[in-house]
């Protein structure tokens, strides 16, 4: 069974971020589904693609640690801004953007401070192939 293709508007989710938020796909050259630019495993830049989670509570984000020494060891949340090394993960190698794998609901993206953002809901369900 085939999982939605994640385009631009779909709902992104972080294991330690406070809202869900919408993914932005940069509309240059792209494929497109119910009129969507549709998303690769290279759509990961903090800010661009992948906006503020809102308030970030991982306990390994520097952010985090100081302000909960701050607070004597209350954990304190800090402002949230994705840091994103990697690419998404698994992509799907079988379905391609301009020659790169391209995203669906199954694959998640590694923040450095551990969190994992996830496709919450795809902005589009299905795809008609005439």
């Amino acid at each position: 069974m085939s999982t939605p293709e994640v385009t631009s508007a779909a709902i992104l989710t972080c294991s330690f971020g406070a809202l869900p938020v919408p993914f932005n796909v940069l509309p240059v050259n792209r494929v497109t589904a119910c009129g969507l630019p549709c998303g690769t495993i290279l759509d990961n830049q903090p800010m661009v693609n992948v906006a503020s989670f809102g308030l970030c509570t991982a306990p390994t984000n520097p952010e985090v640690i100081a302000l909960t020494a701050a607070a004597l060891g209350t954990p304190t949340p800090a402002p949230c801004i994705p840091a994103l090394a990697a690419p998404w993960i698994p992509g799907t190698p079988t379905v391609t953007v301009g020659g790169i794998p391209a995203l669906d609901t199954g694959c998640t993206l590694l923040c450095t401070w551990l969190g994992e953002i996830t496709v919450e809901m795809p902005a589009q369900m299905t795809v008609t192939v005439p």
